[in-house]
């Protein structure tokens, strides 16, 4: 038996394999293959992780397929920066303001490019029995008290399975994102988070000694062995555990403590900061800053659309009708807020404020009208004062105060409505304009959040029976508003973004919507047509 095994063993890792790659090192049948000696009989090989990413993206450039799923805006810079540097084998620094898709971009990698692996079943290190060199892994089969390594490549408890079961020893393949670690560095992470310690719990139930392996718990970097490791806010981790991501970076190991154990996560590094802590000297040590061989610096989204694309893929909403152009006032919002001198720029304004802003926008919608009414939520340009309550952002030339904060937004936001409901008015007869200016006289058109299309004679349809020009105008714009819905629509399928919510629901709250959308806008125009007053709506 003992010479089967080292024949096995010699045979399994000195030929060529025996199967057809679906990925890079991924044998088509994997999900067959559930054991130690399945593994050997293949002659299986594990591919290193920088190798994984290159060869799985070359793939996916070749069948011109999506490489980096839901990031939107970043075909032009971005995302031929990440081609680059993934197939240069380099480990990444991300540079960019909050809410720029940082961390999303590593996951998605993880998730994309990384290939399944397989590992000793309910390892924490990701133990792949292929890590061992030959001999070591036949003196384990072959219970020989052999193992004088000085090298971590499975764990203790991988070890004794291995040694109880042996050919039977269970694996399972795990995704790439089962192999992405995600550290958010803050002051209280310690070098041992990082690299691990000895756990007194280990030294005291299985009685083994202080500076044995069987007493280490691993730290982070080798719970992403075979993965990648991103940690977020680079520049707030101080000099000397800085220090301790270096040698992972320089040589690919690092020691820890008093055990005489070289530890290797073979890990892919990804590091983000913010550019206001990442500029300022002494923020990310020289060496470390330097070994990080490719610096990627994102952006937020160039475009309205981009912004809107974001906005609808991320918020998580309830079942809604979300109108395209109180989308689009939001996503003018979150652009101007961006752009405007009393905002501190350097801190960045976040995509998550549109995103938080959309999932306020569906809940007023609920809270105001759909609960009482049975009606699906559909937001409207009356509902858009809540939006204050996602002001986060910081003042940069008066007091940051919460008064402060809601005045200047709320002057973007009414800004922002100017511009969409100034659009549906483009190329309006003159005639038409001036006519409704007459009907309106002395009378005032009412809105409310509460009030819905039919309900008696507060109700917008009772409303608009008086106002027959302005009415008129309402139903000539319907049909450029459904032309809107469907054309954003086919922009939205190629991201996978679904457009459920884009899809007219009810005809009835879409007029509700279109009528505040027109009154609003003509407040706007020029010549003004009507005023906006504490009541209604009334001639200017």
């Amino acid at each position: 038996m003992q010479q089967s095994f080292s024949q096995l063993v010699e045979q399994s890792y000195n030929s060529s394999p025996k199967y057809t790659e679906i990925m890079s090192g991924v044998p088509e049948d994997y999900n067959d293959i559930k054991t130690l000696g399945d593994l050997l009989s293949i002659n299986y090989k594990l591919v290193a992780v920088k190798e994984q990413l290159r060869q799985n993206l070359i793939s996916l450039m070749e069948k011109k397929q999506t490489r980096y799923p839901e990031i939107i805006g970043y075909d032009d810079d971005v995302i031929p920066a990440l081609d680059r540097a993934i197939l240069s084998g380099h480990d990444v620094f991300l540079i960019g303001q909050i809410g720029q898709a940082k961390t999303k971009i590593v996951e998605t990698i993880a998730q994309t490019l990384l290939s399944p692996i397989p590992v000793i079943k309910n390892s924490i290190t990701n133990d792949c029995p292929m890590d061992m060199p030959q001999k070591e892994l036949v003196s384990i089969l072959e219970d020989k008290d052999e193992n004088h390594s000085l090298k971590f490549y499975v764990s203790p408890e991988s070890v004794e399975k291995i040694s109880d079961n042996k050919l039977d020893t269970k694996i399972e393949w795990i995704e790439g994102k089962r192999r992405f670690k995600y550290v958010l560095a803050t002051p209280d992470i310690s070098v041992k988070d990082l690299v691990g310690y000895i756990d007194a719990v280990k030294v005291a139930k299985k009685g083994v000694e202080m500076y044995k392996i069987e007493s280490y718990s691993p730290g982070q970097l080798m719970q992403a062995k075979h993965g990648i490791f991103c940690i977020d806010e680079l520049p707030v981790l101080d000099p000397r555990k800085q220090v301790a991501l270096l040698s992972v970076l320089q040589e690919g190991r690092f020691t820890t403590g008093s055990y005489p154990v070289i530890f290797e996560p073979r890990t892919t590094f990804f590091a983000t900061a913010n550019p206001i802590d990442y500029t300022h000297s002494g923020k990310v040590i020289e060496p470390l800053y330097d070994r990080l061989k490719s610096h990627i610096h994102t952006h937020y989204p160039k475009t309205i659309t981009d912004e809107m694309l974001i906005i609808l893929q991320e918020a998580e909403i309830s079942k809604s009708f979300v109108l395209v152009s109180i989308l689009e006032a939001l996503a003018t919002t979150i652009q101007k807020t961006r752009n405007t001198s009393q905002v501190n720029q350097e801190r960045g304004v976040s995509v998550r404020l549109g995103i938080h802003g959309l999932e306020l926008l569906v809940g007023e919608a609920q809270r105001t009208r759909a609960l009482s009414h049975k009606l699906i939520p559909t937001p409207r340009l009356s509902d858009m004062h809540c939006l204050n309550q996602v002001a986060k952002f910081e003042l940069a030339e008066m007091d940051d105060t919460i008064e402060n904060r809601v005045k200047v937004f709320s002057k973007i936001i009414g800004n922002s409505i100017k511009e969409t409901c100034l659009k549906f008015l483009e190329n309006i007869d003159s005639a038409l304009l001036e006519s409704i200016k007459q009907e309106f006289g002395q009378n005032t058109f009412e809105i409310s959040q509460k009030m819905v299309w039919s309900n008696g004679k507060a109700s917008y349809y009772s409303q608009l029976e008086n106002f027959k020009n302005l009415k008129k105008l309402v139903e000539a714009k319907l049909e450029h508003m459904r032309q809107k819905q469907g054309e954003f629509e086919k922009v939205a399928k190629p991201h996978n973004i679904s457009v459920e919510s884009l899809g007219i629901q009810d005809e009835n709250e879409l007029r509700c919507a279109l009528t505040e959308i027109i009154l609003e806008g003509l407040c706007w125009t020029t010549p003004k047509i009507l005023d906006k007053k504490e009541a209604g709506y009334v001639s200017a």
